[in-house]
């Protein structure tokens, strides 16, 4: 378990399964206690991404996938650069807005909660027998291939979590405990077998 000291009298105290944000009331020595899944913790750059990627799609809450398609026509029937002509001012910027629309649409639906719980299976089966072959951080978010092929993100790991899996003898086992369920993931690509 972990505490992380917060402004305004709050904190963040994680344990196994769930986080608690706590804020301390005016006037008072008592806390105010929310818990939240472990999985929602992320840093501010993903979730910025995350935000910037649901405000152009529109999206309010939840990843629903049948509004995240609509939308994505939608915006892409209004952007799509072939609607403006060469020399116009406008097809610079529709050629830009396009590919963000293309590259928002993807990362939401692959971090959407249907299409993890769909995918879970092959997510299980890939975590529980495939070893570890490569593994990469860069800014909270450590990427990892395994023997089947599968590459997976998980977003908001630290790095004191990637030095331990770097330094532990047995780095599936590490990872199954302590980042294959406690992060938000994606799978990121299917790389060839060779």
């Amino acid at each position: 378990m972990w505490a992380h000291l917060l402004s305004n009298n709050s904190f963040l105290c994680k344990k196994k399964e769930y986080v608690c944000a706590c804020k301390k009331n005016e006037g008072s020595t008592a806390y105010n206690t929310v818990k939240y899944p472990v999985t929602v913790l992320l840093n501010n750059t993903e979730m910025k991404r995350i935000n910037e990627y649901k405000k152009l799609m529109s999206i309010a809450g939840e990843i629903d996938l049948k509004e995240l398609k609509t939308n994505y026509r939608n915006l892409v029937k209004e952007w799509h650069p072939d609607k403006f002509r060469d020399n116009d001012e406008k097809a610079a910027e529709a050629e830009e807005m396009s590919r963000q629309i293309i590259d928002a649409y993807h990362f939401l639906v692959s971090i959407a909660p249907e299409t993890i719980e769909k995918n879970k299976e092959e997510y299980l089966q890939t975590t529980n027998t495939s070893a570890i072959v490569d593994y990469q951080h860069k800014s909270l978010l450590l990427e990892i291939t395994f023997l089947d092929g599968s590459c997976y993100e998980y977003f908001g790991v630290p790095k004191m979590v990637f030095t331990k899996l770097n330094n532990s003898d047995k780095q599936l086992r590490f990872a199954k405990r302590n980042i294959f369920n406690s992060y938000l993931y994606r799978k990121s690509k299917k790389e060839q077998a060779a």
